[in-house]
């Protein structure tokens, strides 16, 4: 046959949408999986469409997810999670997808490899593996399938769906270099161009690097494709991002910064604002505690990952962070509503009863599968199992 094929499922998890396939159907050397999973996005696509391929011609909609038995006796699950570039054929495993994180106790579920009830709310421990953390997730059950239809709202999906809770437990730490890496709260760097900046560096579900909007000439009230328009501006948090990276541990020198798009992210926060999302909703200043515009993998989002916005909130809770200068008086960690461009999004941290660090952090998200079969890929590039034509 002239393309190979592979079963999968194609989801979307909160505001993201991947293809979702089983570990038994990949190539057993994960050293595959790089070329595999660029070939099936559909990249490096100069046209930045992804149009030979699955991937949308955004880094929300360019992403693999990988299901498999547990590797771990506290987890139902194992989930990695893989960020595909999409004019470039970079594979990124270093972080986690927190939207898509929504989809995998559903699909495990439904999917028969957890047990869990016929009727009422399911609970399924996820192992990430990108980040080697716990995820319970829960959701509500119907006859021995995921519940889909729902009251819940999210910003950036039309429509409602059924709840999936996500509680990201002892997020902190990913990397084993600790919530703050640098140790500090705050930082002040000098960027090539003579920016001088205050930035908080967080490892919390995601390596993370938050900078106050004035000091980088953005704003958090910004349309995402005036962001992406801005060439100095995104110079300037791509040249942020990998001196934070050196800085946390993470690369060991700008180069190797440069190479690992996922992580850490950047985002620009400020104070809240009145603004326009991006159906043209007005939003007052009242409607939230702060503004954020994050970077994913060289593009501004339409509007936040959520191991983004977890992160967001577990710098929240740490005193004298970026993030925390932003807040008004009074703002809850517990329930923080962060203003993105598609709209308000809520978020919490709960930090340790003793206050040495962050115990979870929670949120809500919708799912819902697309469609499943295959996925076709040119042979005879990927080596695949006889039984696949």
């Amino acid at each position: 046959m002239s393309q190979d094929r592979i079963p999968a499922a194609f989801i979307r998890g909160g505001t993201s949408k991947a293809v979702v396939l089983k570990r038994a159907d990949l190539p057993e050397d994960k050293a595959a999986w790089a070329p595999l999973f660029a070939a099936l996005m559909g990249s490096p696509d100069p046209y930045q469409r992804q149009l030979n391929g699955m991937g949308g011609g955004l880094s929300s909609l360019s992403k693999v997810c990988i299901v498999a038995p547990p590797t771990r006796a506290d987890a139902d699950v194992d989930y990695t999670f893989a960020q595909v570039g999409v004019t470039t054929d970079q594979v990124d495993f270093s972080g986690n997808c927190g939207n898509m994180s929504s989809a995998i106790g559903p699909f495990a579920y439904d999917e028969g490899l957890v047990a869990g009830p016929r009727d009422g709310t399911a609970e399924v421990r996820i192992h990430n593996t990108n980040s080697g953390k716990i995820i319970v997730a829960r959701f509500p059950v119907r006859d021995g399938r995921a519940l889909v239809a729902g009251d819940l709202s999210i910003p950036g999906v039309p429509g409602t769906g059924a709840p999936v809770s996500l509680d990201f437990l002892d997020p902190a730490d990913t990397f084993g270099r600790g919530l703050l890496p640098q140790g500090l709260a705050l930082h002040r760097l000098s960027l090539a161009d003579g920016y001088e900046v205050r930035v908080t560096m967080i490892d919390a579900a995601v390596p993370s690097v938050f900078v106050d909007a004035g000091d980088v000439g953005g704003n958090t009230g910004a349309d995402p494709a005036a962001i992406d328009a801005d060439v100095a501006l995104m110079s300037r948090l791509e040249d942020l991002r990998r001196e934070a990276s050196v800085r946390m541990g993470l690369t060991g020198d700008l180069d190797a910064a440069a190479r690992r798009m996922a992580t850490p992210k950047v985002a620009m926060v400020g104070p809240a604002g009145s603004y326009r999302d991006l159906s043209g909703t007005e939003h007052p200043a009242g409607t939230h505690d702060l503004q954020i515009r994050m970077i994913s993998a060289g593009q501004a989002h339409r509007a936040v990952p959520v191991t983004g916005a977890l992160a967001l909130a577990c710098a929240a809770a740490v005193e004298g962070s970026a993030v925390a200068a932003c807040l008004p008086e009074g703002a809850d960690v517990l329930n923080l509503r962060i203003a993105t461009p598609s709209g308000i999004l809520s978020v919490g941290a709960m930090r340790n009863p003793d206050n040495s660090g962050i115990r979870s952090a929670r949120i809500l998200r919708t799912q819902r599968r697309l469609m499943d079969g295959h996925v076709y890929l040119p042979a005879p590039t990927h080596q695949f199992s006889d039984d696949q034509d």
